[in-house]
C-alpha cells in the first residue's frame, strides 16, 4: 500500500500548490528510500539519458518556438481583423470569425495561454461594443483558445505519443477528424444561440470604408493564406510521410521566421525573446518529466502499479467499465491538476490496463487528449479562464467567464462520449 499513499501524498502536495517536478521528484526520494532503500535510484541516471537521447521529444521545444515566433507577429491580429470584415455582417458573426481563427492559431502555433490572452485583446472589446452577451463573448474565447490541444501540431499529442509508445504521426491524423468535428460543433451552436437570441450576437453594420466584398474577401485571404500554407506544409510532410515529427517542427520553425520575415516583425529581437521563452516552457515541461520518472520508478517498485491494474482489471463492464471509470478520473483531476502531471503520471497506469484488455491505443490516447482539453476550460481552475480574466475589462466578472464556458465545456464532454460510442466514425476503430 506504499505505492497508493505516495500517490495521494504526490496529489495533495499538488493541490496544495507546490511545485509540480519537486513534488514528484521529492516524494518519490521519500516513499523510494523508505521502502527500497537507495539503491533502487541507482538506474535513474539511465532514464534521465534516455529521455535526453529521445528524438519524439525534440520536437517539443521546436513547436513552442513555432508558435511564439508566430504569436509575437501579430498573426492573430490580422487574422481576427480579416475574418471580423469577412463574416462580422452575419449574425453571430464575431463569434464563428473567433473560433476559426481559433482553429487556425491552434494549428499553426498551438500555444493555449498566447491564443486566448490575444483572442481576449483584439476581439473581447469588439464584441462587447456591438453588445454581444458576455458569457457568449468569454466561452468563445476561452474554447476556441483551448483547440491547441487537439488539433496538430499538439504538444499533448507529442507528449502521449511518447508516454504510450505511439508514432506521434499517427496520433496527428486521428486527431483530425475529433478536431473538425469540435470546431463545427461550436459554430452550430453559436449559430443557432444567434438565431434563437438575436440580442446575444448582433450582426455588425457593414464597413464600408474596407472596401468592397470583393476586397474584403481578398484581404481575408492574403491574412490567411500565409499561416495556411505553413500548416499544409508541417502537417503535409508529416502525414505525407516525407519528414517525421521531429523534421516538421524544425521546418515549422524555420516556417515561422519566414513569415515573420513577410510580415515585416522578423528582427533580433524577437528572435532572443522567442528563445528565451522558449527555453522556459520547455525547462517547466522537462522538469516535470523527470520527476514523473523518478515518480513513477518508485511507484513501480513499491508495487503501486500492481494494485492499480489489479483494481482496474476488476472493474464492472470490462473495456467500456474501465473508459468510463478513466475518463471520469481524468476529467476531475484536470479540474485541479494540468495536462503534463496528467500525461506522465495518471496515463501510464493506465496505459498497461488498457493494452491488457486489447483496447486500441489510438483510440484511447484521443479520448484522454479530448478529456485533457476540457480541463482547460473547467471551472475553478482551467488554465484559459485565469488567462482570460486577466486581459479582460473591469466589466467581465469572473462569473460571466465561468457560465460562458458551461456550454463549451458539455460540448466538449459530448464529443468525447461519441468518440468512446463510435470510435468507428472517426477511424478509431
Amino acid at each position: 500500500m506504499i505505492g497508493i499513499i505516495m500517490f495521494f501524498a504526490a496529489l495533495l502536495m499538488l493541490l496544495v500548490g507546490f511545485p509540480v517536478a519537486f513534488t514528484f521528484g521529492g516524494i518519490a526520494l521519500l516513499f523510494g528510500v523508505y521502502a527500497e532503500g537507495a539503491d533502487m535510484f541507482a538506474f535513474m541516471p539511465f532514464r534521465i539519458y534516455s529521455i535526453m537521447e529521445n528524438t519524439v521529444l525534440m520536437a517539443i521545444p521546436l513547436f513552442i518556438f513555432m508558435g511564439i515566433v508566430l504569436q509575437k507577429t501579430k498573426l492573430a491580429e490580422q487574422l481576427l481583423e480579416s475574418m471580423g470584415t469577412l463574416f462580422g455582417s452575419v449574425r453571430g458573426g464575431l463569434a464563428i470569425s473567433t473560433i476559426l481563427v481559433g482553429a487556425l492559431l491552434a494549428a499553426s502555433t498551438g500555444v493555449v495561454g498566447a491564443s486566448v490572452v490575444a483572442m481576449g485583446l483584439i476581439s473581447l472589446p469588439v464584441m462587447l461594443k456591438y453588445n454581444y452577451d458576455k458569457k457568449l463573448a468569454c466561452g468563445t474565447i476561452c474554447a476556441s483558445g483551448t483547440l491547441g490541444q487537439i488539433i496538430p501540431p499538439s504538444i499533448i499529442l507529442i507528449i502521449l505519443g511518447d508516454v504510450m509508445g505511439i508514432p506521434v504521426g499517427d496520433l496527428f491524423k486521428a486527431a483530425v477528424a475529433p478536431g473538425v468535428v469540435l470546431i463545427g460543433v461550436y459554430v452550430s451552436y453559436i449559430l443557432i444561440k444567434a438565431f434563437l437570441s438575436p440580442e446575444a450576437a448582433p450582426a455588425m453594420p457593414v464597413d464600408q470604408s474596407k472596401g468592397t466584398r470583393q476586397q474584403q474577401v481578398f484581404q481575408a485571404i492574403k491574412a490567411v493564406l500565409p499561416p495556411l500554407i505553413l500548416i499544409l506544409v508541417v502537417l503535409g510532410s508529416i502525414f505525407a510521410g516525407i519528414a517525421t515529427p521531429t523534421e516538421s517542427s524544425a521546418l515549422g520553425g524555420v516556417g515561422a521566421l519566414v513569415l515573420a520575415l513577410l510580415y515585416r516583425q522578423l528582427n533580433w529581437k524577437l528572435v532572443y525573446e522567442s528563445a528565451s521563452e522558449t527555453v522556459k516552457i520547455t525547462a517547466m515541461v522537462f522538469a516535470i518529466l523527470l520527476g514523473a520518472t523518478a515518480f513513477s520508478m518508485a511507484f513501480t517498485y513499491t508495487g503501486g502499479d500492481a494494485i492499480i491494474e489489479e483494481i482496474l482489471l476488476g472493474l464492472p463492464g470490462e473495456q467500456m467499465g474501465f473508459l468510463i471509470l478513466s475518463m471520469l478520473v481524468i476529467l476531475v483531476l484536470g479540474f485541479f491538476i494540468d495536462f503534463v502531471e496528467i500525461s506522465f503520471i495518471i496515463v501510464p497506469m493506465l496505459a498497461p490496463v488498457a493494452d491488457a484488455m486489447g483496447i486500441a491505443p489510438l483510440w484511447f490516447a484521443i479520448l484522454i487528449a479530448m478529456n485533457l482539453q476540457t480541463s482547460f476550460l473547467t471551472p475553478p481552475f482551467g488554465f484559459s479562464l485565469f488567462y482570460l480574466k486577466g486581459v479582460a475589462p473591469a466589466s467581465v466578472r469572473t462569473t460571466d467567464i465561468y457560465k460562458g464556458v458551461i456550454p463549451f465545456i458539455s460540448m466538449q464532454v459530448a464529443i468525447v462520449i461519441t468518440i468512446l460510442l463510435f470510435p468507428e466514425f472517426y477511424g478509431l476503430n
